[in-house]
C-alpha cells in the first residue's frame, strides 16, 4: 500500500527537530539545512543555502521530498504486509529519520508478530543518548496509542556566523500548520 506524508505527519516529525532556513554545520561538521536535510539526501545543501535563507515553504518542500525519497521506502518495506494507520506511519517515520534503523528494530519485528506489549517495551531500547528519551516516548505513544504530540508549531534557529553553527539561544516558535496544509493537504 503506498503511503503519503500528510500535513499531520510532517508536523509531528518537525516538532522533534530544529528548523534552520540556511546552511549550517551540524555537530559533526556536516552542512545541514531546513529540518536536518544534508547533501547525502540527494539534495545539494552546500553551497546552495550558505548565507541564503529560504522560506518555510521551500524548506518543507525539500524536507518532505527527502523523507518520501529516503525514509518512506524503508518504512514501507519494514512493515510490508501490515497496514499502518496515519499515526503509526508518522511514528515509524520519526523513528527511522532519527535512527536510520527501522529495518533492524526489534520493536518492529515484535509488532508484526503480534507481540504488541513486547513491541511497546522494545521501542524504548533505542534510548541513547538520554536526551532522546522524550522523543522515543512520544513515538511510542503515537504508534501504540494514536496520541499525537505535534502542535502545528516548530522551533526555528538562526545561524551564528562566522562559525555557521546554530545559535541555540535564538530559538523561536513558528507556526507551521498552514504551510504544511498548503503543501500537502
Amino acid at each position: 500500500m503506498p503511503y503519503k506524508i500528510t500535513p499531520r505527519i510532517a508536523a509531528e516529525l518537525i516538532s522533534h527537530e530544529a528548523i534552520v532556513r540556511e546552511a549550517y554545520l551540524d555537530s559533526v561538521d556536516v552542512w545541514t539545512w531546513s529540518v536536518g536535510v544534508t547533501s547525502a539526501s540527494g539534495h545539494t545543501v552546500w553551497p546552495r543555502y550558505l548565507d541564503n535563507p529560504q522560506t518555510l515553504r521551500r524548506c518543507f518542500e525539500v524536507y518532505e521530498w527527502a523523507i518520501r525519497t529516503n525514509y518512506l521506502p524503508a518504512v514501507e518495506t519494514a512493515f510490508a504486509g501490515h497496514a499502518l494507520t496515519e499515526a503509526q506511519l508518522g511514528s515509524a517515520l520519526s523513528f527511522h529519520y532519527n535512527t536510520g534503523a527501522i529495518d533492524r528494530a526489534v520493536w518492529v519485528r515484535r509488532w508484526k508478530a503480534g507481540d504488541v506489549a513486547g513491541a511497546r517495551r522494545a521501542i524504548m531500547y533505542w534510548r541513547r543518548p538520554p536526551e532522546i528519551r522524550p522523543r522515543r516516548r512520544k513515538e511510542r505513544a503515537l504508534f501504540f496509542d494514536g496520541v499525537w504530540s505535534g502542535t502545528g508549531t516548530g522551533t526555528e534557529y538562526q545561524v551564528r556566523k562566522p562559525s555557521y553553527r546554530p545559535d541555540w539561544s535564538s530559538a523561536a516558535t513558528v507556526e507551521i500548520g498552514d504551510v504544511l496544509q498548503d503543501l500537502f493537504g
